[in-house]
């Protein structure tokens, strides 16, 4: 077999409290032998294997053990398994890089690591030479504006959101679409997603799905005061500001992996990033087969 990627760097799940907090374990975490049996399949098929520091589920000693910017910088290929959590927080920081991601489905949904943990060999070994579909996802630019200084600054693969106080009422938000302003808007919070984001949270809160091919976002809001104020798509290439109005406690998340909190006159200013994430999946992969399967389409009676 020719190799099309001969050093591929293995990533599991590295943040590893979620894991002692439900097996009631303390100190290092247990290796996992299904990571460490990829690692040993993908060097069987002649790839030079290398991890990310500091993932504790890979044996100690087994790999070498390399920085993100040093995985950016030589390794050919990301072997991405755990779930889609685990993924955006690495497509993001290798996204400077254009390192290409694949994802192994250890999850519950598994809409951007779409490859069955079961199904791993067979899928992998035409992958590997080459036999592959690519698509490229876009990233959120977010950045929180305080009396005209920048005082907070994320990338977001999934979605933006501005959320009140956990035991505060409704957030009033200013939003603007370009230099144009759209409305006040009374709600628990609002959403900016991207076509990633549209199947995350986005989704549960009432918005539509979008294809990824498409350059646009969607906006929605959560539990809104008027119900008249409705999810819309926006183009990709227009600056959304959010400036909080009123409200007590509320906060900025990007991706629900960082946070800002939030203060009177603040404003959330979202741009689409120059980077962008590269996805490589199964030859014959379609966007629709992932829907169909993952929000059980097509199942039950007539």
């Amino acid at each position: 077999m020719t190799l099309r990627f001969r050093h591929v760097a293995l990533i599991g799940k590295y943040q590893q409290n979620a894991v002692r907090a439900q097996t009631g374990g303390v100190g290092a975490a247990t290796p996992d032998s299904m990571l460490d049996g990829i690692g040993e399949f993908l060097k069987a098929q002649g790839c030079e294997v290398s991890t990310l520091q500091g993932d504790e589920s890979v044996p100690p000693g087994r790999y070498a053990e390399l920085s993100l910017d040093d995985i950016g910088q030589h390794c050919d290929l990301g072997l991405v398994v755990g779930g889609d959590g685990t993924m955006l927080g690495i497509g993001r920081q290798l996204a400077p890089y254009g390192v290409p991601l694949i994802g192994i489905n250890r999850g519950r949904l598994g809409f951007i690591t779409d490859i069955a943990l079961d199904h791993y060999p067979s899928v992998l070994v035409p992958m590997l030479s080459g036999e592959y579909e690519e698509e490229r996802r876009t990233l959120m630019l977010g950045q929180v504006i305080r009396d005209g200084q920048k005082v907070f600054e994320a990338l977001a693969m999934n979605d933006v959101v501005v959320n009140r106080g956990a035991t505060s009422g409704m957030v009033e938000l200013r939003v603007s679409v370009g230099r144009h302003f759209v409305a006040n808007q009374r709600a628990d919070g609002l959403i900016i997603a991207t076509a990633t984001g549209s199947t995350a949270y986005a989704l549960s809160a009432g918005g539509p799905l979008l294809h990824p091919a498409v350059s646009g976002w969607v906006l929605v809001p959560i539990a809104p005061h008027t119900l008249s104020n409705r999810p819309i798509v926006l183009p990709d290439d227009e600056e959304v500001s959010i400036e909080l109005v009123a409200g007590r406690d509320a906060s900025a998340n990007f991706d629900m992996q960082s946070l800002a909190t939030l203060a009177h006159g603040d404003r959330i200013v979202v741009r689409r990033s120059h980077m962008n994430v590269r996805f490589l999946h199964p030859k014959g992969w379609s966007y629709f087969d992932t829907l169909r399967k993952k929000l059980h389409w097509n199942e039950g009676g007539s």
